[in-house]
Formats: C-alpha cells, sequence, structure tokens
C-alpha cells in the first residue's frame, strides 16, 4: 500500500479544436502553445512531486506512445505505465482500466487522481490546499471532483452546483449541469454557488470500481478483464483489445459521477483552462499594450485583442480587432477569438473534402520513437525532408522497392549503415543510398542529429518500407 497519490494522465485525445496546429495525428496535448512545454509536459510536472505522488500512469493510445514517453524522457520524470488503449472508449473505460491497474499494483485502497493531459493549470499554493482537500476526502470514501470558481458566464464548460460542506472542507455535490446557454450560464454565475465541472477526479481504485459495477458493469466488466489480459510491449502494457473493445463509449460523469450518492466536489480559486479554443489559449498568453498575444515571426499594425501565431513563414496583420490568425506549416486560420469554439465545425467541413481531409489527418512535423520528420517539399518524383534524431536512438534497418535517397547532415554526427559498409557522416557531409539498399541511419552523439533526406523515385509513400530489425518492434 502506498500512501500517495497515484497520478492518472489521460492522454489519448485527438482533439481537432486548436486546428491548424493540432491534428489527429498531433493533438494539443504534445504541442507547445504558452511556454516551453508541451500541455502534457506541464502535466507531468504538476505531479512530479515525490512527497506527494508516485510516478505517474498515463493512459494513451498506440499512436502516441513514443511520443508521450519521449516527452517525459525530456523532463526526466520516470513512468509508472504507459496504458495503451486498443480503441477510443471516452473518459469511463480509460477510468476503469486505471483503476483496475492501480488495484493490482497497490490496493484497492490507493487513491487515484484523474486528469487530463491538455488542460492549462497554474499550480500555485491554493491548487496543491485543493490537492489535500481532494485526497482527504478521497480517503473518506467520496468519489471527487475539482470544481472552479467561474469568472464568465461560459458556456462551453459543464457547472456542478454545490451543496453542503463536508467534515474534510469539500461539499457535496447537489447536481451536475450540462453545458449551458447563455442565459442560464449568466444566472448561474448570479447565483454564486455554482462552478465549473474542471474534468479533475481523485478516489479509491477499489470504491471507483465498485460504483462503476453498481451504476456501469459493462464498463467495470470490460476494463477489469482488459487489464487482467494486458501485455507487455517494451516499456508499454497493452490493453487487452477484444475485452476493452467490449466496454460502452460512454464518459466518468454520465457512466458515474452524475449517479453516485458519494460525489463530492473541492471548490477552488486556481487558474485553470481546458485549452479548448483560441480563444482560450489568447486569454492565458503574455498580451501586449494593445492586447495581442504574439508567438513566432509576425508583425502586427493597428491590430489589438488577438491572437498572432506562425510556425512557418511570416505573418503581417494589419487592422484587426479580435482575431485569431494561426499559421502551420501547411495551412492557416482566420477567425474571429469569440467564434473560435467553433473550429471543430470547420475542420469537420474540411476532413468531409477529398482535397483538404489530409489537413486534419496528418501534421508536416511526424514524431517517430527515434525522434522524427518534417515535410519540406513535394512534387512529382522527388521529396525533401528534415529528418531530427535523438541521440543514442537508430531509425530501423530497411529498404526501398521505389526509392533511392540522398542524405545530407546537417548538424550532428551521423552514423550510416549501408549494405554491409558503416560509415561516420559529419556536418556538410553526404551519402547517397541506393534503391533497394539496405540502410540504416544512427545517432552516436550528444546532441540532436539533423539530416535533409532527398528522395527520389517512383513511389514516395510511407508505405514503401522493409523493416529488417527495428528495437521498437515495428513489423
Amino acid at each position: 500500500m502506498t500512501n500517495k497519490i497515484i497520478p492518472v494522465i489521460m492522454a489519448g485525445g485527438k482533439g481537432t479544436r486548436l486546428w491548424p496546429l493540432s491534428r489527429a495525428s498531433a493533438p494539443k496535448q504534445f504541442i507547445q502553445f504558452v511556454g516551453d512545454r508541451t500541455l502534457f509536459q506541464a502535466t507531468l510536472s504538476r505531479v512530479s512531486n515525490p512527497e506527494l505522488y508516485e510516478p505517474a500512469i498515463v493512459i494513451t493510445n498506440g499512436d502516441f506512445r513514443f511520443l508521450a514517453a519521449e516527452q517525459a524522457r525530456e523532463l526526466g520524470v520516470a513512468l509508472s505505465a504507459i496504458l495503451l488503449e486498443p480503441v477510443a472508449r471516452n473518459t469511463a473505460p480509460a477510468v476503469a482500466a486505471a483503476a483496475a491497474f492501480v488495484a493490482d499494483r497497490f490496493e484497492d485502497g490507493a487513491i487515484l487522481q484523474v486528469l487530463a493531459s491538455d488542460h492549462e493549470i497554474v499550480s500555485d499554493a491554493g491548487y496543491y490546499d485543493a490537492i489535500r482537500t481532494a485526497r482527504d476526502t478521497a480517503a473518506s470514501g467520496k468519489l471527487v471532483t475539482f470544481g472552479i470558481a467561474p469568472t464568465e458566464p461560459a458556456t462551453g464548460y459543464g457547472y456542478i452546483e454545490v451543496g453542503a460542506k463536508l467534515k474534510t472542507g469539500a461539499c457535496a455535490v447537489k447536481r451536475f449541469v450540462e453545458k449551458p446557454a447563455l442565459a442560464e450560464a449568466e444566472k448561474m454565475l448570479a447565483a454564486g454557488d455554482y462552478v465549473w465541472n474542471s474534468g479533475i477526479f481523485m478516489f479509491q481504485a477499489g470504491q471507483v470500481l465498485d460504483e462503476l459495477r453498481n451504476f456501469a458493469p459493462q464498463v467495470a466488466e470490460a476494463a477489469v478483464a482488459a487489464v487482467r489480459k494486458a501485455e507487455g510491449d517494451l516499456d508499454f502494457v497493452r490493453l487487452d483489445a477484444a475485452t476493452f473493445s467490449a466496454s460502452p463509449d460512454i464518459s466518468v460523469d454520465y457512466a458515474l459521477m452524475e449517479k453516485t450518492a458519494n460525489a463530492a466536489v473541492v471548490p477552488s480559486s486556481f487558474t485553470w483552462s481546458d485549452m479548448g479554443s483560441w480563444d482560450a489559449v489568447w486569454k492565458l498568453g503574455a498580451r501586449d499594450d494593445a492586447g495581442n498575444v504574439i508567438s513566432g515571426n509576425a508583425s502586427i499594425m493597428n491590430t489589438k485583442n488577438s491572437l498572432i501565431m506562425s510556425r512557418h513563414g511570416h505573418l503581417a496583420v494589419q487592422g484587426l480587432d479580435g482575431v485569431a490568425v494561426i499559421a502551420s506549416e501547411d495551412a492557416v486560420y482566420v477567425g474571429r477569438l469569440d467564434e473560435s469554439q467553433n473550429v471543430g465545425l470547420l475542420v469537420k467541413q474540411l476532413a468531409g473534402a477529398k482535397a483538404t481531409a489530409s489537413l486534419t489527418e496528418s501534421h508536416p512535423t511526424a514524431y517517430r520513437p527515434w525522434g522524427g520528420y518534417t515535410s519540406i517539399l513535394n512534387g512529382d518524383r522527388f521529396q525533401v525532408k528534415r529528418l531530427f534524431v535523438t541521440p543514442g536512438k537508430k531509425l530501423s534497418l530497411q529498404k526501398h522497392h521505389h526509392r533511392a535517397e540522398h542524405w545530407i547532415c546537417v548538424k550532428g554526427t551521423a552514423e550510416v549503415t549501408i549494405g554491409d559498409q558503416i560509415k561516420t557522416l559529419r556536418e556538410n557531409e553526404s551519402v547517397y543510398i541506393p534503391q533497394g539498399e539496405v540502410h540504416r541511419l544512427a545517432n552516436p552523439g550528444k546532441i540532436m542529429l539533423e539530416m535533409i533526406e532527398v528522395q527520389t523515385g517512383s513511389y514516395l509513400g510511407e508505405d514503401d518500407i522493409i523493416r529488417i530489425v527495428d528495437e521498437f518492434g515495428r513489423g
């Protein structure tokens, strides 16, 4: 048994409300928006105090497993485990699987803190006071959620009506309220006894499983079986696909928190945002005297109260008020900040058109367990990429049927295998990989290796790859 809190970070979402920076293959939790860390890394940092917490458990999917592991490594943060969901089934099955895993590894009385990986929180003294209150309340047998003191009549959040105060300092939950219309949100704000539902929870592992068995038995049964039949895969734990997939697709709020008589809420005043829109990013950013938040290469004139972000080219913005202008490597979004909650509708439109569907799925920068690459230029029978390889990592030993490759080292030192020969490339040196030749790229150095790769051939798709040896277990 541990007396410490066990953090459970849910990091499998593929949200697109922060498009074009966030895509299905590169979601917002793994992207830097404000500060020098991603939202996932900021979440990890908040639960890394060894006096209060055990190492975190991360729940994500197979597509993001190496990204989560690498971002934890960059921080020097150890993890208890990375659980891999075989399919997306919302938060209730994820919570149930984490509780079953914790109950097996520790015991039923171990306390979990379940939190999203894509929220922005100011973890001041008030935040940790709320954490300790929630821990004591969970230890007393309650299922605890955190309620944020509302600062405006927001319509994008659910609300909780706060009931009588408990001995621990938390309060009973009177009721949960769905995302309201503006008029209702204004009434709740004026009433003063409502808080925003933050989606952060704390409870004992065994108790939440028992309550799920009562209110959502299919969820509990599927999760427990998926953990019991889980298999190890390198540093990851793969939940059993057949049993986990049998779970209903339902949130923990609907499945449990709105039904149980044991729900409690800790009213809190710490700064919190679910980072669900560009308007939320603007509110949390460092604004200049005109109310603008600017990130990346940009020049502005006669512009105020706006969010200007560029990840590639130089943006020049003139004569606008209250807008978001967001430029990724391959797309630009322009819209009013007060309408940015509706970006998801625009993304659905893009996803439904063949010409633009790829802009919602893939990102020019793709991350791999060894580092990643950015697509720079595509043409007829050629493609140019920037490869970046983490120190000590190497790509699979592989070959291609339809393309040749030219590699130029621009930073660091490369170890290149071509056939039965091994060469060392230093900055400004290059090598040619003939079509069909077995090859491998590795970084033996201490700094990030950067290469320019020029592909030429009749077919340049990512599926033209035959892996012969791969240390990451990919076929």
